[in-house]
């Protein structure tokens, strides 16, 4: 074993791919908190925001409804007015509103009821992802600066022929005297 050497040919590739390492850790990390802000922005839209523009969408037109029913009923009675035509377009346009914001409503809870159990799984994948990131990956940081210490050292203490310490070609071991 004493008569091996290390054949360190580029300390710089290490110190370089952990530079890159840091780089993409710093925006991977930045795009999972993006993806993650989104979904919970999505939950928080769907389940009140969202919500609350429905319902007071649906109360509108619910009293154009009632109006509309009630200038019929109005016409129908009235002995001024011979054709209620008008009013009973009015009505209908108003009965094919409120179907479509009841429809619409439906879907909300719907999609309300079933972003958790479609997005959970992702959003905790995200999550884990992001914890590897926040945790494993300076642990490996960690790990290629003590290399590039190490191989520094070695070389430093082993240099070869013509280059001062600190480089980062292949050194001998000194030869041994019998």
């Amino acid at each position: 074993m004493a008569d091996q050497q290390a054949q360190v040919t580029s300390v710089d590739a290490i110190e370089a791919f952990r530079a890159a390492l840091v780089v993409f850790v710093t925006r991977a990390r930045a795009a999972l908190e993006e993806v993650s802000s989104e979904a919970q922005r999505v939950k928080v839209w769907l389940e009140s925001d969202q919500r609350r523009v429905l319902d007071i969408e649906l109360r509108q037109r619910g009293k154009k409804l009632e109006q509309a029913q009630q200038e019929l009923f109005s016409a129908r009675i009235s002995a001024f007015q011979e054709s209620t035509s008008l009013q009973q377009m009015t009505l209908q346009r108003a009965q094919r509103a409120m179907r479509e914001m009841e429809d619409k409503m439906a879907r909300l809870k719907k999609w309300d009821r079933e972003i958790e159990s479609r997005s959970d799984p992702l959003v905790k994948q995200v999550e884990q992802l992001h914890n590897y990131l926040s945790v494993e990956m300076p642990k490996a940081i960690a790990l290629l600066v003590q290399t590039v210490r190490t191989l520094d050292a070695y070389s430093d203490r082993f240099p070869v022929a013509g280059q001062s310490g600190g480089g980062s070609a292949p050194a001998a071991p000194p030869e041994k005297t019998p």
